[in-house]
This record gives C-alpha cells, structure tokens and sequence, in this order.
C-alpha cells in the first residue's frame, strides 16, 4: 500500500471503493439527488473523502451521502480526496462532514461550552432533556467539581433537573470525562458534598481519621472539612 497519494483530489473508479459504514440518509434524497447530478453533469463537486486500504483499495470514511448518491446514479467514477487511515483522522473526519457528533471534555469545558452543549440536547426533536431548565442546569453543573468525575453520575444528584435514566444517558452523546486524580485531602464542602460514603470513608482513612467507620455521610463531611 502506499500513501503517496494522500491529500490528493482523485478521480476514482466506484469498484474500487468500499463504502464503509454508509448512510443512514432517507432513500428519497439519495434518488432524488441522484438525479440532480446526472441531469448536472454528473460531476460531483463535494467530494468523498477515503482512506487507502491497499493498492487501488480504498473506503469511504466521509461524505458517504454522496458515495451513495454516485453509486445511485450510476456514475464509473467519483472524485474523492485521499485521507491518511489513522483513528484520529477517521474520527475529525466524519465530525466535519457532520456524520458523527464532535464531544466536549466536561472535566475542562467552560460555562459556554456546556451551555451550548445543554441547548444542542434540550433543542433536539423529542429530546430526553426537554423540559430541563437550561440556566440552572449549566450553573450547577458548571460549578460543580467535575475535575474530579470519572462519570456523569453525579450531575444526577445536582438537582438540576437532569436525572437517571434517560436524561443521563442523553448527556454522553455531546460529554465525555478525562478526570484529574482526587487529592487525598479535600476540605471543600462543597465537593466532600458530591462524593460517595465510600470515598468520604477512603478519605479519611488516608488523613489518619479515627471513628469514621460508622458515620453517615454527613457527619463525614463535617468532620473532613476541618
């Protein structure tokens, strides 16, 4: 195989392409764009765009709405541009060409960037998230620890109108985590709050606390917050 021909415009042959994952694009759009090329020329000015698989080998990682409108009209050949076959390249791929969504780092983002993110969601048809309080959603979320989540859970117990199940799940289409390691001592309230007995307990246990085994959760936060 070679990538010489990488970030090349190509002219290529339909039979030498594989059409990856497809489209899940309605089957009317798909002829009735089909038509539209071939009373147009038949010369599809949006590319495919492909990656190498061997020689004359490639597959379809982007613009697979026009892979199929080609293949529907009939066409020998179709222009694509040549990309290189890593993941990365895959994966900002078919973000650009809207066919996967791009996902914000929750443990980093901004207020603006969560925002944006809640709206996408709550604004969705039959969205699971409709009904949720955009405003108080982002403020308690954006002031709550998340540096430290290793999961979406706990916006669960934030009160913000987004609860188990659904909604939950919901967020992991537009968020995902890269957590920072939680310090052995936390004195914040407001985080020691978000944390489950176990890890209170585990805490304390490092910072040489006596008689935490058998106290309820408030009463271990208490007694690390000093």
């Amino acid at each position: 195989m070679s990538l010489s021909d990488v970030g090349n415009l190509m002219c290529l042959y339909m039979h030498e392409i594989n059409p990856g994952k497809g489209t899940d694009a309605p089957e009317f759009l798909i002829k009735a764009a089909a038509k539209a090329l071939v009373e147009s020329g038949s010369r599809n000015w949006v590319p495919v765009i492909v990656k190498e698989i061997g020689e004359d080998r490639y597959e379809v990682i982007g613009n697979s709405f026009i892979y199929a409108i080609a293949e529907e009209a009939g066409l020998e050949r179709v222009w694509c541009i040549i990309a290189d076959e890593s993941e990365k390249t895959l994966e900002l791929t078919r973000i650009l060409t809207g066919e996967s969504i791009p996902k914000v780092n929750l443990s980093t983002a901004t207020r603006d960037e969560i925002q944006a993110a809640l709206q996408y969601l709550i604004e969705k048809p039959n969205s699971e998230l409709k009904g949720v309080n955009l405003a108080i959603a982002t403020n308690r979320i954006d002031e709550a620890p998340r540096k430290y989540w290793k999961n979406l859970e706990p916006i669960a117990t934030l009160k913000c109108g987004i609860t188990k199940g659904k909604k939950l799940n919901a967020l992991k289409e537009v968020f995902y985590l890269s957590p920072e390691q939680m310090p052995e001592a936390i004195a914040d309230i407001k985080i020691l709050n978000t944390l489950t007995v176990a890890q209170l307990k585990d805490m304390a246990k490092k910072r040489g606390i006596s008689g935490y085994n058998k106290k309820k959760k408030q009463d271990l936060v208490e007694m690390l917050s000093v």
